[in-house]
C-alpha cells in the first residue's frame, strides 16, 4: 500500500476511534447495535502438541509405570487444577504437559516412588476461554463453560469498574472466517428489555470506558470497514 493509500485509512481509523470514545455512559460509536445475525463464531482449531497449555476443563491421561491406582485420566477443575492420589491438587492449568510431568515425577519422589516413570498426555482439549477486557475489575481469560451470557461474562470479571460504560459493551468474535463485533447495552439486558447474548469460546468481551482505550483500539484494528456499519 502506498503512503498516499495509507493516509485515508488512517484518518478513517482516526475518526472510527474517536467516535468511540464520545461521550460517557452513552449508546453509539462505530461497532453496531441490534445485529440480525450475530451467529456462533467459527470453532477454534485445538493443537495438543508440545506446546499445548492445559485449561480447565482439559482432561489428561497420567500414567505411572507399574501403579495402577494413579494411572487414569484427570479433568483440570475450574481453578486449574487436578487431583492425584497421594499428591492432592496439582496445578495444571497454564503449564505443559512435559511441565506436569516434571511437577508430578518430583511430587512423587519426595515420598512415595524412587525415580517414577510418568507419561503425561492431553486426551481432550475441551476447555475453551473467553476474554474478558476493558473496565472490568478483574480483566482476564475464562472458561467458557455452560449456557454462558454476557452478563455471566461480565460477572466472571468481577463486574464493570467505577469509570465502566456498561451502555457500550462490545463482543468481538471471528465468523466465517471475517472478524465481526457488535455492541451491546448491559442496562437494557439488565431491566429485561433487551436479550442476554450467549457468548462463546474465543469471544472477546469490551467493556466501554477509561481501561478499555487502547484495547478498542487494537481491535477495531483488526476489522474490516464494513463489519463496523452493517448487520451480519
Amino acid at each position: 500500500m502506498s503512503v498516499r493509500a495509507a493516509k485515508p485509512v488512517a484518518m478513517i481509523a482516526c475518526v472510527l476511534f474517536s467516535a468511540l470514545l464520545a461521550g460517557c455512559n452513552t449508546r453509539g460509536g462505530p461497532v453496531p447495535y441490534d445485529v440480525a445475525d450475530f451467529g456462533p463464531p467459527d470453532q477454534p482449531k485445538m493443537s495438543t502438541g508440545a506446546d499445548y497449555r492445559l485449561s480447565a476443563g482439559d482432561t489428561l491421561s497420567i500414567i505411572v509405570f507399574r501403579v495402577e491406582e494413579l494411572s487414569r485420566d484427570y479433568q483440570v477443575d475450574p481453578v486449574g487444577n487436578i487431583a492425584i492420589p497421594l499428591i492432592g491438587a496439582v496445578p495444571v492449568a497454564g503449564h505443559t504437559t512435559a511441565e506436569i510431568k516434571q511437577t508430578v515425577v518430583a511430587k512423587l519422589n519426595e515420598r512415595y516412588l524412587r525415580d517414577p516413570d510418568v507419561t503425561v498426555v492431553v486426551k481432550e482439549a475441551a476447555a475453551r476461554v473467553v476474554t474478558i477486557d476493558g473496565s472490568v475489575k478483574l480483566p482476564g481469560a475464562y472458561p467458557a463453560t455452560g449456557d454462558l451470557t454476557l452478563l455471566k461474562a461480565v460477572a466472571l470479571a468481577r463486574g464493570v469498574d467505577k469509570d465502566a460504560n456498561p451502555k457500550r459493551v462490545a463482543i468481538f468474535r471471528t465468523v466465517e472466517g471475517k472478524r465481526m463485533a457488535a455492541a451491546f447495552d448491559l442496562t437494557m439486558i439488565r431491566r429485561g428489555e433487551a436479550a442476554d447474548p450467549q457468548v462463546f469460546s474465543g469471544d472477546i468481551v469490551v467493556v466501554d470506558g477509561s481501561g478499555s482505550q487502547s484495547v478498542f483500539r487494537d481491535l477495531l484494528a483488526t476489522l474490516p470497514v464494513v463489519a463496523l456499519f452493517r448487520p451480519f
